[in-house]
Parts: structure tokens; sequence; C-alpha cells
């Protein structure tokens, strides 16, 4: 999460903490104290770890519960070090972050607390000035507040004048990089390989097994979510290896119905079941001596699976209808988006076939998991898509390519494609704002506040403002929670919530699903 602007502000440091030269060099011992995060909530800790690092001089260490963080700290070569403590109150696994704080004195660490909390409370704040903590967070806060308190309790706290570094970026800097114009980058050449694009390390590490496997005669099993461009990772296998002068045949194993399969893959006599007119070669005849691939093979029925087996194993096939077996000499190459491993525990799917299939395993991420490739994409696809001479082309306003840029893109490349069609085709010859795009990904990001600012229309005489905006987040949740069937983990997923704060909100709500 690159860009956190979404996190709204509730500590407001005085002018003296915010526009003071006090942080800009901290003199002292040279000893920087180390940084503790402990926080359940993955994506969000690293974000916060990812900040500080980038901001602050000084060694940070994460951890999801405090037991971790806590064994941590007691194998330390120097217990007496000091550090700063930034912990969430309500942890999912391990105790909570005020438990952890009375754990440390009592062990007598040297360091200083800051408290986090996704839902505040008098009774929580309370606690947290207790137990002495610098000071309390509600959810959420803006990221240099954060640092800004965390060089505050350094120098103030624990005595430590250290060399910490204050934003490498000055504020005027860092407001001029928010203004500046977004600029989509058209993918070099090095960043194409065999029809796909990709410049993250997920991918290269991808090209770079592919290349390798090419050379090779084994069988492949490519694994990865619908959209991210399977088969055109078993269409460069073939390419790349010996067998490409032969044919490469595909097969979708999910789109054929399953008592039509085994005559697809290995074919039939003439008069072997009705409709049967003629004599017909499999699939796996046609490749012979090239590759074939079956993709979506986690929805090929389980007697077919048998089958499958027996011809991977003596490399023979059997036509329908026929006493002759055929000596073939196919690559089978497979894929599938199903978690096959799940399936051979739940008995769907032959364990057997699933060791002899996943001989050398690729499996490709999703587009969200390396979205420094979706600029490329972007910016190839428009291209592809405008006409020759430009009538069409299409612009992005910058808040509109945030929005893409930071959308999950649950159907990946194929998703990303799709859409960019849909707005040449649609929108060609002008910049695409917010608004044009799909309400799945306007509605999803944060970015889009515009979106509700019509959903309720101010009555004359007013309204209750605290009661309304109760109302509208009790309804939220309990639409979450319907559409998940009452899992908060997933309830909490569509509400951008970490999931304790989600349950801390509904025992003080008294919601039940």
């Amino acid at each position: 999460m690159d860009d956190l602007n979404f996190l709204h502000q509730s500590y407001q440091p005085d002018s003296k903490g915010s526009e003071s030269s006090e942080y800009d060099e901290l003199e002292g011992f040279g000893l920087n104290p180390k940084i503790i995060i402990v926080e359940d909530d993955k994506i969000f800790g690293l974000s916060l770890k990812k900040y500080l690092m980038k901001t602050l001089n000084c060694e940070i260490e994460l951890f999801e519960n405090s037991m971790d963080c806590l064994s941590y700290l007691l194998n330390m070569p120097n217990v007496k070090s000091p550090f700063c403590l930034i912990t969430d109150i309500s942890l999912e696994h391990g105790g909570d972050g005020l438990l952890l704080i009375d754990n440390l004195k009592e062990k007598k660490f040297n360091f200083v607390s800051i408290a986090m909390t996704g839902f505040a409370s008098i009774e929580t704040a309370i606690a947290a000035t207790k137990k002495g903590v610098y000071h309390y967070l509600t959810k959420p806060f803006e990221l240099d507040n954060l640092q800004t308190l965390v060089l505050e309790a350094i120098s103030n706290k624990l005595g430590v004048k250290t060399s910490l570094i204050k934003m490498r970026q000055s504020k005027t800097g860092s407001s001029k990089s928010k203004n500046k114009e977004l600029r989509l980058e058209s993918p070099k050449e090095e960043d194409f390989f065999c029809g796909m694009i990709g410049r993250s390390q997920a991918m290269k590490d991808i090209f770079e097994r592919i290349e390798k496997v090419a050379l090779t005669e084994s069988t492949v099993f490519i694994t990865g979510p619908s959209g991210t461009g399977k088969e055109l990772v078993a269409n460069a296998i073939h390419n790349l290896s010996s067998r490409a002068k032969f044919n490469q045949v595909s097969v979708n194993c999910g789109a054929i119905p399953g008592e039509l399969l085994e005559s697809e893959l290995f074919g039939h006599t003439k008069g072997s079941f009705t409709g049967a007119i003629s004599n017909r070669k499999g699939r796996f005849e046609q490749a012979n001596n090239g590759s074939i691939f079956l993709d979506e093979i986690g929805d090929m029925p389980q007697l077919l699976q048998v089958k499958l087996l027996r011809v991977l194993q003596n490399k023979t096939i059997e036509p329908i209808g026929s006493n002759e077996t055929l000596n073939i000499d196919t690559r089978v190459i497979a894929a599938t988006h199903r978690d096959i491993e799940l399936m051979v525990s739940e008995n769907t799917f032959r364990e057997d076939l699933y060791y002899r299939l996943n001989v050398i395993p690729i499996k490709i991420p999703a587009l969200k998991d390396r979205k420094e490739d979706i600029p490329l994409l972007l910016s190839y696809f428009v291209n592809r898509f405008v006409s020759a001479d430009g009538s069409n082309e299409i612009r992005f306003s910058n808040e509109t390519l945030k929005m893409l840029l930071n959308y999950d893109w649950p159907g990946n490349v194929r998703e990303l494609e799709n859409i960019i069609e849909r707005l040449i085709i649609l929108r060609g010859g002008n910049e695409i704002l917010p608004e044009d795009l799909p309400a799945k990904i306007y509605r999803h990001n944060p970015l889009a506040t515009d979106h509700y600012k019509q959903i309720f229309e101010l009555p004359k005489d007013g309204v209750d403002l605290k009661k309304v905006l109760s109302d509208i987040e009790d309804s939220l949740i309990l639409q979450a929670l319907g559409f998940t069937e009452g899992n908060k983990n997933q309830a909490s997923k569509l509400l951008n919530l970490n999931r304790t704060t989600l349950i801390e909100k509904m025992k003080k709500k008294s919601l039940h699903t």
C-alpha cells in the first residue's frame, strides 16, 4: 500500500511539533533505539513498518502478536537497550497490547509506548493512560503524525538524543509530489516475454523458470487465479521447446461435458456410441510429438482422472470403442485456478494423478501481488485498442489513474484488458474520469468519496448527524455480515476494517448475526 492518503487524521500535533526544526537533526549518543511494532493486521503493520523505515534511521521489527514480540525482546543481546513500542491494544492472537506493556515493565525494559486502537472509548483511553502510554492513537490516523509522536517519545521519555533523520522530503516537496500529474509508462522491450508483460521480480522469476522448463520433457503444472495468463505460460513452454515444430493442442476440461470429454481427449471409432458416425482422432493423438494443454484440469470428472493417469504412466491411449492401443509421445501441460491440494484432501481429485502432474509446478501471482506491472499493462492495452489514427485515444485523470492503480483486480489481467477495451469503445477520444469507471472499481476505491454525496438528502429541518451516521454504520455492518453468512473475517475485508475493530464495534453496538 504505497498510497496511504485514505488515512484520516485523529492526532493533531501542536505547531511546535510540526514546524519546529527540533527533529531536523537530533544530536546525541549516536545510538538509535529500535522501534517495535505489534499489529495483527498484516497489511497495516507492513505499511507502518515501510513508512517508518523510509523516514527514520532506526531498526524496526514487526510482530503479529505480543508473545512473539516478548520472546524476541527477551532474547536481545542487550535487554537494557532503549526502544519505542507501537502496539495495537486489541490483538487477535497472543494477548493484548496493554498486557504486553505490563509484562515489559515488570521485566524492567527501557522503553516508551504508543498505543493504537480501531475503536476508541473512554475506558480504553483511561487504561492506556494508567499504563504510562505516551500517546493513544485512534485508527485511522496520518502516518506523519505517528512519525512525529515517535520522535517526541524517544526524545522526551527515553532521554536519548539520537541521530534520527526526519522525512526525506520536505512538506512542500511532499505536497508537490501529491499534486504531480501521474503518467503511464509504456513497457520496454525487456518487459515482454512470449506475449506476456512483466517488470516485477515475481514475473521475472516466472519467465526464468519457463526458459528452464522448456528445455526438458517433464510434465508442467500451472496454477494461479483466473485471468492471470496460464495459457500464455503454456504456449511459451511449447514454443521454446524442441517440440515447437509440432502441434500444440489446448483443451478446456471445464468447458466440455464430462460424457464428451473422454472422446475429445482420446478419440472414438465409428458406431462406438450414438452420433459417432465416423472415426475421430482425439486431442492426444493430434498433439503427438507436440504438447497438449489441459486447462482447468480441476474440473475433470474422477472417472476420467483414472484414465488420464494411465495415459501419463503408459504413454498410450485407447479410443472409445476400439481394442487398439496407440502409443503417443505428447508432453502434458496442465493448469487450474482451483486449490488442488485442498481437492486432494477432500478426495475430489486423485492424489496419484496430482503427483504425476505436479512434476514442475509454476504458480502465477495474482495481479494485486505484482502491482508494479499494472501501469505497464494499462499503457499496453490502451495502445493496443486505440485506432491507427488515434481518434479514440483516451487519457486518465489523476484521480482515475490512482483508482486503477489501487484496485485489486480480482479478474486479474483479463479484467484489466476488458475494462480498457470497454472504455475505449464507450469513451474513446475523452479524458476518463472516476465516474466513467465500472461501479465495482469506483465503489471499491477509498478515493471515490464523491460517490456517497447523493446517497442521503438533507431534510429542511435538519437531522441528528450522529444518529444517522451510526444507523448507516449499523446497516453496512449487518449487510457485510449477511453477504458473508456471518463470517467476521470476510465481513471485515468488505468494510476495509481490522477484524478486531469490527468485533469491537459489534459489541459496542450490540449487533448480532
